[in-house]
């Protein structure tokens, strides 16, 4: 059940109950087809994420010169030389199909366009250019401020050391993907840790990445670049689709457990945010050959929440599960603080002020602050209301599960954008209890 409306109604709900099995991994998704489209051989990829923002991706590999079978429980990517695209790669809404494509691109021998929608176009691709540029691309923005549509022209790459700005493992990955095809060493330098599933790829395809604390290194294979074998993959669950569940169980009970779901553990912070703020939470790890990436089953039950301070260190591993750790202080007794979050702004939305304004209607006492927002929790969801989603996968999910504690139905406008990240979201939704109402108003 992939929904198309961008408008539903939420009736309240008193209790979730049962078992979900989350959807792929979209981070894990992008990188394995896109590493894929390099090895020699096609690679079957089970559990691959059939999302629109993974769509785009194996759509711009095709353009590339792969070939793409899909089926409804795994995508086989055929590797063939890559060629120069014959139009600009369209990315639609995925900002890491864009900017690890522009590593990859960094040093082929012609110019590629990258664009995507009018979101898209709106995020900060600075970050992206400079690092390239230093290793020997040329990288123009077209869009204002140093947004997309961007066209980069290949290279010869040499290694950098490099310190990022800001702690992003989409703008890391980057780097390192460029890396590959560079000459000489390449040292990245990460203000906080981030997610890792670049790294743990690499170094399962037989490509040595080094990391020293919060420093990883790489030595480059030149302009030609790896050597690399097909291999089949699996792919866990997205633990940022499970976490919409394991804060609704926690806020809504009775219970409810999330099967196969990732537990790396530079993806999980959500979880000792929701100890610290008393949630009743067992995690299960399944045992396996491969420690590529750690997997298993998360039940949750209904427990009174109270407020937490999220901050410094862990925000990196849980930018993407803001939205929704917002809406568990909402619901917990007493104020919750999310800090050091700026990058909140740059996503899909600017999710703080998105967060704020929604809380605010729904009759949560919330405020913004330049880098993330305060929540008052403990008062009665206010029904009968129209929430702006704006678009943003996570914002709609999030507001979904705190609508359910609303005293009147809730309506939601601007939730088309959940199918770029999880498009059998509302069908599990109805799964586990709720009742919900689409349709297509404007």
């Amino acid at each position: 059940m992939v929904n198309t409306a961008d408008h539903i109604t939420i009736h309240p709900c008193r209790a979730l109950a049962g078992s979900v099995r989350v959807p792929g991994d979209k981070s894990i998704s992008h990188r394995v087809a896109m590493l894929a489209a390099l090895a020699t051989g096609t690679s079957r990829l089970t559990g691959f994420l059939q999302s629109e923002d993974c769509r785009n991706t194996l759509q711009a590999i095709e353009a590339l010169g792969a070939l793409v079978e899909s089926a409804p429980e795994f995508v086989q990517v055929t590797s063939r030389p890559w060629e120069c695209p014959t139009h600009p790669l369209d990315l639609g809404n995925s900002g890491t199909s864009l900017r690890l494509l522009a590593g990859l691109l960094a040093a082929r021998p012609w110019t590629t366009e990258l664009t995507g929608d009018a979101s898209l176009r709106s995020r900060p691709m600075r970050r992206i250019q400079e690092p390239l540029e230093l290793m020997g691309a040329r990288v123009e923005l077209a869009g204002p401020d140093g947004c997309a549509p961007m066209r980069i022209t290949g290279g010869a790459l040499r290694g950098i050391e490099y310190a990022l700005p800001v702690a992003s493992a989409q703008v890391k990955s980057c780097i390192l993907l460029a890396a590959l095809f560079a000459e000489g060493e390449t040292v990245i330098a990460e203000p906080l840790p981030t997610r890792d599933h670049t790294e743990r790829l690499l170094q399962a395809w037989g490509i040595t990445v080094r990391a020293d604390g919060q420093r990883i290194t790489l030595r480059g294979y030149g302009p030609h670049g790896p050597d690399l074998e097909a291999r089949d993959w699996t792919v866990p669950g997205d633990f940022s689709s499970a976490a919409f569940w394991l804060v609704a169980a926690a806020v809504l009970g009775t219970s409810v457990t999330v099967e196969n779901t990732g537990l790396n553990p530079r993806r999980t912070a959500l979880l000792g945010v929701l100890k610290r703020m008393g949630a009743d939470l067992t995690v299960s790890v399944k045992e396996s050959d491969s420690a590529l990436e750690p997997s298993g089953t998360i039940t949750v039950h209904r427990a009174d929440l109270r407020g937490a301070e999220i901050g410094g260190a862990e925000i990196p591993n849980l930018i993407d599960e803001l939205p929704i750790a917002a809406v568990a202080g909402a619901a917990a007794k007493g104020t919750t603080v999310i800090r050091d979050a700026r990058e909140l702004r740059f996503k899909e939305s600017d999710r703080i002020s998105a967060m704020v304004a929604n809380l605010r209607a729904l009759g949560i006492s919330a405020d913004e602050r330049e880098d993330g927002l305060i929540v008052r929790g403990g008062s009665t969801v206010r029904g009968n209301v129209e929430l702006d989603c704006r678009g943003d996968h996570r914002i709609a999910m999030a507001l979904a599960i705190l609508a359910l504690r609303a005293a009147a139905p809730v309506g939601l406008h601007g939730i088309a954008g959940v199918n770029t990240s999880y498009p059998e979201f509302w069908k599990h939704l109805i799964s586990l209890g709720a009742h919900v109402a689409f349709d297509n108003r404007h």
